[in-house]
């Protein structure tokens, strides 16, 4: 085996477009970081990919729980909510100035500089609870896909009325082999080209399923609709309307997410990023109530939970595979990573920041590249965190470099090895208990949207600028956190709902409906 050499298993090289001619200044801010490229067209282009993923497949079934009236309406008022608070992030960005103060690049950083103290730690709490769901919902979705691919055929072939059950546990298990082999992957900026295909895919299904929709609604018969969504005493009991009512709207809670690149200035960033922001959410909201409310026009009140792989669509059956396809590839790729580039901060209800770099006392420097990702940030907490505890512990920093052939170097850690492994087969586990699609998902964005998309930005803004008690501004923004706090809260208890009626019912070797 090669030497031993001890480094941080969060190394990176140097990035050498930071020096130009001998001269690292014309490639770095006043503090010291690589350069900001980015442009309000850029951000909007970024904010779109990373909104645009997993949650537009329950949105047809999130409109047939609302109906006609309250399902857009909400969808609307989501796109508010998340576009508002993301303005007044955006002027935290930078403080206590929001147009010349010290730079803040994470969403912890941000939290840190406006609020402080145990609110940084809940902040982190939030974020990384929310990361574990999200890949544990991902190997769910993975899977169910892989499963509507291998049914779709089965379909063609044999008739529709055939059952074609199949578990989506060996599936699950497939996924999470490839997430054992990525996650070991230890300079992971370097994959570039796996958000790029990541967003295509994204945006390769939906597109798929907004047309199949479409052609269904042309195509005809018309399925029924109406104004309040399921039928009570018809389509559900009386409690189920209410209990799905409350999931619905944590679905679309989990379809909301923002993100956005790193901006140069002039204009000021803050400026720049409102304008990136209204661009990006007001295209994704137009995409997704078109999801939404063609798909619901399409199914009706018996919308599918996942409209690309409840058998909405027989045929084509080729295109169906496509788009379920796509599904398997974005999310194989979305475990590990969304897009990388040098970011100016991230808040997101799905991902999180986490910096790369060389050795440092507190794993991080001043010339850091950060990777916008899902499981790297739990990574990389746990493993600097365990590296600061025990810094002499050879199992925990030990560094064995491996030479592969085609390949080049490739540096094994031993702590790195056992707990990444250990994180993949515990959500692999996980996602097999509970093989729920909406569910999940409308408990995942119960729980990520109050804390992260509401109370922090408005708590944030709240202090930076010194807004006294009880004026009118602050009355009505704090009845707005207060409201989504309770609206988070009932979708939560519905999902959570959800989850324990489904779990009586599970057949766990019949694939989920």
């Amino acid at each position: 085996m090669a030497g031993k050499f001890q480094k941080t298993s969060m190394y990176i090289d140097h990035n050498p477009a930071i020096i130009e001619n001998g001269d690292f200044r014309k490639n770095v801010d006043d503090d010291g970081r690589p350069k900001r490229t980015g442009t309000w067209m850029t951000a909007s282009a970024h904010i779109i990919t990373a909104v645009i993923g997993s949650g537009v497949l329950s949105l047809a079934w999130a409109i047939a729980q609302l109906g006609w009236v309250a399902g857009p309406a909400v969808l609307m008022a989501f796109s508010f909510i998340t576009y508002f608070t993301a303005t007044l992030l955006a002027d935290c960005y930078r403080s206590p100035d929001p147009v010349s103060g010290k730079r803040n690049y994470t969403y912890m950083d941000v939290v840190r500089a406006n609020l402080g103290g145990r609110k940084v730690q809940l902040c982190g709490l939030a974020q990384y609870s929310n990361l574990v769901g999200v890949t544990i919902g991902y190997t769910i979705t993975a899977s169910i896909s892989m499963v509507a691919v291998k049914r779709s055929n089965c379909f063609h072939k044999h008739g529709h009325h055939v059952k074609c059950h199949t578990s989506n546990n060996p599936f699950m298990i497939i996924f999470a082999c490839i997430q054992l082999f990525l996650s070991q992957i230890q300079n992971f900026h370097k994959l570039w080209w796996l958000s790029i295909v990541a967003a295509i895919m994204s945006f390769a299904y939906s597109s798929i399923g907004l047309g199949l929709s479409l052609a269904k609604v042309i195509s005809g018969p018309h399925a029924r609709t109406t104004l309040t969504g399921g039928t009570v005493g018809i389509d559900v009991s009386a409690s189920e309307k209410v209990w799905k009512t409350f999931q619905a709207i944590g679905d679309i809670a989990f379809a909301y997410a923002y993100s956005t690149d790193t901006l140069k200035s002039p204009p000021a960033e803050n400026k720049a990023m409102k304008r990136a922001t209204s661009i990006g959410i007001a295209t994704t909201t137009v995409f997704y109530v078109l999801c939404g409310c063609v798909g619901y026009a399409a199914f009706g009140n018996d919308a599918p939970g996942n409209f690309l792989t409840g058998f909405g669509f027989y045929e084509p059956f080729w295109l169906v595979d496509v788009a379920n396809i796509c599904i398997a590839i974005h999310l194989i790729g979305a475990y590990q990573v969304i897009k990388h580039n040098h970011v100016a901060y991230h808040r997101s209800s799905r991902g999180g920041t986490i910096y790369l770099c060389n050795t440092s006392r507190d794993g991080i420097n001043n010339n850091t590249l950060t990777v916008q990702v899902f499981c790297q940030p739990i990574f990389g907490f746990v493993e600097s965190s365990c590296a600061q505890r025990w810094p002499e512990s050879e199992f925990i920093n030990g560094e064995y470099p491996i030479n592969i052939p085609f390949c080049g170097q490739f540096c094994v850690n031993s702590f790195r090895l056992v707990w990444r492994t250990a994180y993949v087969v515990m959500t692999a586990i996980l996602a097999m208990l509970f093989p729920f699609f909406n569910d999940f998902l409308g408990l995942l964005g119960a729980a990520s949207f109050w804390p992260l998309t509401v109370y922090f930005p408005i708590e944030m803004y709240i202090a930076r600028t010194k807004m006294p008690k009880f004026t009118f501004t602050w009355t009505w923004m704090k009845i707005l956190s207060w409201v989504c706090l309770v609206i988070s809260l009932v979708a939560a208890a519905a999902s959570i709902q959800g989850l324990a009626t489904d779990v009586k019912k599970y057949k766990p070797f019949h694939t989920e409906q």
